[in-house]
């Protein structure tokens, strides 16, 4: 029953708010962005908030003074489950654009509080297309718009703990820029949904946000560990806390 009442109130929670969707979207074509900035902060994390409580969800976030302030950076978190994406709005300092895989951008409703958000969808099939969205997200850096991505490129379905090979991506975004990149470790959000066969079950989830990376005078050689020394440090925040 709790499965079936998420998903109702999924839909009919972006239906209801569809004029403000729209206003939104009038604004960010006629380069108001302050205003469709405003929608999206507002709202997303009211709906992606309002979905982790009917799911019975619970989070502890640990580090949040690790998030620079005035500054645009790119959060790089490992991937367990559907549920890290309303964990990522709602948990950060406020809500960030995602670097998304192109099937999600073709979700309607979902999809226009995307663009609001300024989220990039990644056709991983296609390189050209790939790397036109990955400077996209790099053209909104500069901007000032931060960006979460996760690197291992799909949800990780291994034990807790585990990593797959982190793709570059994520750290061309911050390198191009000069942005701190920010790694996140979340625990257990696969319990939420993944682990009971697709149906929803009360879980607590906790992120750490781990002490921001510099990336700015980064050397060449620095530059091409970062992925590595990235999932080193996500790996054993995982494992720290699995086996405490």
């Amino acid at each position: 029953m709790r499965t079936i009442v998420w998903f109702i109130y999924f839909w009919l929670y972006l239906l209801f708010k569809l004029p403000l969707l729209r206003r939104g979207l009038k604004a960010l074509e006629a380069g108001d962005w302050a205003t469709a900035d405003a929608l999206a902060d507002r709202w997303v994390p009211d709906w992606a908030g309002k979905l982790l409580r009917l799911a019975g969800v619970t989070v502890t976030v640990t580090g949040k003074e690790n998030i620079p302030e005035g500054r645009p950076c790119v959060f790089v978190g490992n991937h367990r489950s559907y549920y890290d994406i309303p964990l990522v709005l709602t948990q950060l300092d406020k809500p960030h654009a995602l670097v998304s895989k192109k099937e999600v951008g073709k979700i309607p409703l979902v999809r226009g509080w995307m663009r609001l958000l300024h989220c990039v969808f990644l056709d991983r099939e296609d390189p050209r297309k790939a790397m036109e969205a990955l400077n996209e997200a790099i053209a909104n850096v500069k901007k000032g718009y931060s960006v979460i991505i996760f690197p291992e490129g799909t949800r990780n379905k291994g034990e807790e703990g585990s990593l797959l090979e982190f793709k570059g991506g994520a750290f061309r975004i911050a390198t191009k820029t000069g942005a701190p990149l920010v790694p996140l470790a979340i625990h257990n959000s696969r319990d939420i949904m993944e682990n009971n066969g697709g149906w929803m079950k009360p879980a607590h989830v906790t992120i750490q946000i781990l002490p921001p990376i510099e990336t700015g005078a980064m050397s060449r050689e620095q530059l091409k560990e970062l992925p590595q020394q990235t999932a080193a440090l996500i790996g054993a925040a995982l494992n720290e806390k699995k086996e405490a």
